[in-house]
């Protein structure tokens, strides 16, 4: 593992550090407008939302690393306390990116990276038309974090008006896939938000789970089972009784074909059959029929079926026995 002190690295590295590890972060493209009204875009991807009532979202318009400068959208920040934040999307990304070049004070972004501006109901900044989802705020802290190269200047906003393509929600939520998001990584490493990039935690909101350490030892030392496997074994509230193992493996088929079968069954994730392999094999041999039950355990687990894992780690340890 690599050891690294800020003070003993130069700020481009420790920059690299962060943007790298810390990730992937949402992007924040922000439009202000100076005193004289020539109009600011910019994407930050120091960005987050912080709180909802009142509605709080934060960004860094951080100074310069070359020369401890501030940007324009830190200048008109200070100056008009108003700016509008829209969420990037795929279909914009590469025009965004577009829009974090140092242009002149004087050159309009929106015009350089194509973007439409329309007017916003409660601020000055205009809003960008190409975004689903844009949020009008109010500055109420900016906090400057440093005043030396690549120091960052906390703008902290009050959000005072949503603005929310209604093609974006599916069960009242805003869904991943509709929004398509695009966040930041380290070096040009960008990442989609979408598709098979999402998936599902169930988050122990409401339940408690009985934790890695409720796990019989058998299962909690396996070496097959992952720390997310164990998670998810941890999250659930109860353990399968004897009686709920033995109706469960009543009502899985013993397949033949032994291993060759079980691992083309693994390659297609039907860990069902899997289990049905394992348990012919115990009739011979336990304790590799537990090392099967084990593995079709995790292809169980791994395509989120909690309830079939549970049981086939419980067979698993069975045979073991």
């Amino acid at each position: 593992m690599r050891h690294v002190v800020p003070g003993e690295v130069s700020v481009n590295e420790v920059q690299a550090l962060l943007l790298g590890g810390v990730g992937p972060r949402p992007i924040a493209l922000v439009s202000t407008v100076s005193p004289e009204g020539v109009r600011n875009l910019s994407p930050f991807s120091f960005f987050n939302a912080f709180g909802a009532n009142p509605p709080t979202v934060a960004f860094s318009p951080s100074r310069r690393i070359r020369d401890a400068s501030t940007k324009d959208t830190y200048r008109n920040l200070i100056a008009t306390k108003e700016c509008v934040i829209q969420a990037v999307t795929w279909p914009i990304v590469q025009q965004v990116s577009l829009a974090s070049t140092e242009y002149p004070d004087n050159v309009d972004e929106f015009v350089k990276a194509g973007l439409t501006p329309i007017p916003s109901d409660l601020v000055r900044p205009p809003r960008v038309a190409e975004s689903p989802f844009q949020m009008e705020c109010r500055l109420t802290q900016l906090i400057p974090l440093g005043d030396a190269k690549g120091s960052g200047n906390l703008a902290i906003c009050e959000v005072l008006k949503f603005h929310v393509a209604e093609d974006l929600f599916a069960d009242g939520i805003i869904h991943p896939d509709r929004i398509d998001l695009v966040a930041r990584m380290g070096g040009d490493f960008y990442c989609r938000a979408s598709g098979e990039a999402v998936f599902n935690v169930k988050r122990p909101v409401q339940t408690r789970g009985i934790g890695v350490d409720g796990i019989p030892a058998f299962i909690r030392n396996s070496d097959i089972l992952t720390g997310n496997n164990l998670g998810q074994l941890g999250n659930s509230e109860t353990i399968s009784s004897p009686n709920d193992i033995a109706v469960f493996q009543a009502s899985i088929v013993p397949l033949d074909g032994g291993e060759p079968a079980f691992y083309r069954y693994e390659l297609r994730h039907e860990y069902d059959r899997m289990l049905g392999i394992a348990l012919r094999v115990a009739q011979n041999d336990r304790l590799r029929a537990s090392h099967l039950a084990m593995l079709a355990a995790k292809c169980a687990l791994d395509r989120n079926d909690v309830s079939f894992g549970w049981k086939a780690a419980l067979i698993a340890e069975q045979f073991a026995r």
